[in-house]
C-alpha cells in the first residue's frame, strides 16, 4: 500500500525535515533508493518522469516499487513528475501511482489555473495527491538575464491565490532553482519562499524541484523555512553514470551487465542515504502514521 504525498509531507511538516523524492527509470536506481531509505529508516517518494514511463512502462515502475516496499517496509509514494500533459496523469492514476503533479507552469497564469484545476478534480476523484508549480524552473543550460531570472520565479503575491482556486496539495516554487547542474553556487530567493509561505501558510505543502548541487547549508535553510518535499535526480545519475564508467575502465574484459551495473547501485546508494540524511528524514519512516483514502496511505 503506498501514502501519498501529502501524507509523507504532512508528517514531515510537523516534523521539521523534508522527505527526499529520487528519481527512477529503472531497477538499478529503484534498488539503490530502496537500501537507502531502509537503512536509514526513512520515508520516500519514488519520482517517475513521464520520459521514465515511455522508457521502462509505468506498470513495470509501478510493480518494483510495490515489491521493493513489501520487502523494505519503506513508506513510500509513487509519484508522477512534471507531468505536463492531462493524459500523462490519467497514464500514471491508471498504472497505480498514489501522486501525481501537473505542471502547467509553461501556460500564462490563468490557463496553469485552468489546466491545474482539471488535475486536482483528477487526481482527487482518484483518492491520489497532486502537486502544482507557479513560476518556471529555468534549466542550468539556459542563459538569462536577471529580469528573465525574476520573471521565472514564483510571484508571492499570486501563491495564495492558485492554491485556493486550484486546491492542490502541493506547491513547487520557483526561488532560483534549476534543472540539472548549477554554473556556479545556485543563488536560491529564501526571502521569497518566506513569503509564500507566510502567504499560504497551512492551506498547501512547498516543494523544491532542481535541488542537485545545492549546498548543504541552503537546504537545511529551505527546510527550515517550510520545504516538505526536495526532488534529486541529476546527482544519482551522474552516480550512476560515474560507477559504471570507472568499472568498465578498470574491467574492460567484463560483459556481464549485473557486474557492469553493481558498482552504479553502490554510487547511487551513497547519494540518496547522504541527501536522506540532509533532509532530516532519517530515522523517521518507524514513526508514519498511514492514513487510508481508497485504498492509498
Amino acid at each position: 500500500m503506498f501514502w501519498t504525498n501529502a501524507g509523507l509531507m504532512k508528517q514531515a511538516r510537523d516534523g521539521g525535515y523534508a522527505v527526499g523524492a529520487f528519481n527512477t527509470n529503472n531497477l538499478e536506481i529503484t534498488q539503490a533508493i530502496f537500501r537507502a531509505a531502509k537503512e536509514e529508516k526513512s520515508p520516500i517518494i519514488l519520482a517517475i518522469s513521464p520520459s521514465a514511463m515511455k522508457y521502462a512502462g509505468a506498470r513495470n515502475l509501478v510493480a518494483m516499487a510495490r515489491i521493493a516496499s513489501e520487502e523494505t517496509g519503506v513508506p513510500v509514494s509513487v509519484h508522477l513528475d512534471h507531468g505536463t500533459e492531462l493524459e500523462h496523469l490519467v497514464i500514471a492514476i491508471q498504472a497505480g501511482f498514489s501522486s501525481i503533479m501537473y505542471d502547467g507552469s509553461k501556460y500564462p497564469y490563468e490557463e496553469n489555473v485552468r489546466l491545474t484545476q482539471e488535475a486536482v478534480k483528477l487526481g482527487h476523484a482518484a483518492g491520489v495527491s497532486v502537486e502544482g508549480e507557479l513560476g518556471r524552473l529555468v534549466g542550468t543550460e539556459e542563459e538569462i538575464t536577471v529580469s528573465e531570472r525574476e520573471a521565472s520565479m514564483t510571484n508571492p503575491d499570486q501563491a495564495l491565490d492558485y492554491v485556493e482556486r486550484t486546491g492542490i496539495d502541493a506547491l513547487a516554487v520557483s526561488i532560483g532553482n534549476a534543472h540539472g547542474w548549477y554554473k556556479g553556487k545556485p543563488l536560491l530567493d529564501f526571502e521569497r519562499l518566506e513569503t509564500i509561505k507566510n502567504n499560504v501558510g497551512d492551506k498547501t505543502l512547498l516543494v523544491l524541484h532542481g535541488a542537485s548541487g545545492v549546498p548543504d547549508e541552503d537546504i537545511r535553510m529551505a527546510v527550515s523555512l517550510g520545504i516538505t518535499k526536495i526532488n534529486i535526480d541529476t546527482e544519482t545519475r551522474d552516480a550512476f553514470k560515474r560507477g559504471v564508467a570507472e568499472f568498465i575502465q578498470e574491467n574492460p574484459d567484463v560483459i556481464d551487465p549485473r557486474k557492469i551495473l553493481k558498482p552504479a547501485i553502490e554510487e547511487m546508494y551513497k547519494v540518496v542515504s547522504g541527501k536522506i540524511r540532509l533532509f532530516g528524514s532519517s530515522g523517521k519512516a518507524s514513526e508514519s502514521i498511514a492514513y487510508v483514502t481508497g485504498g492509498v496511505a
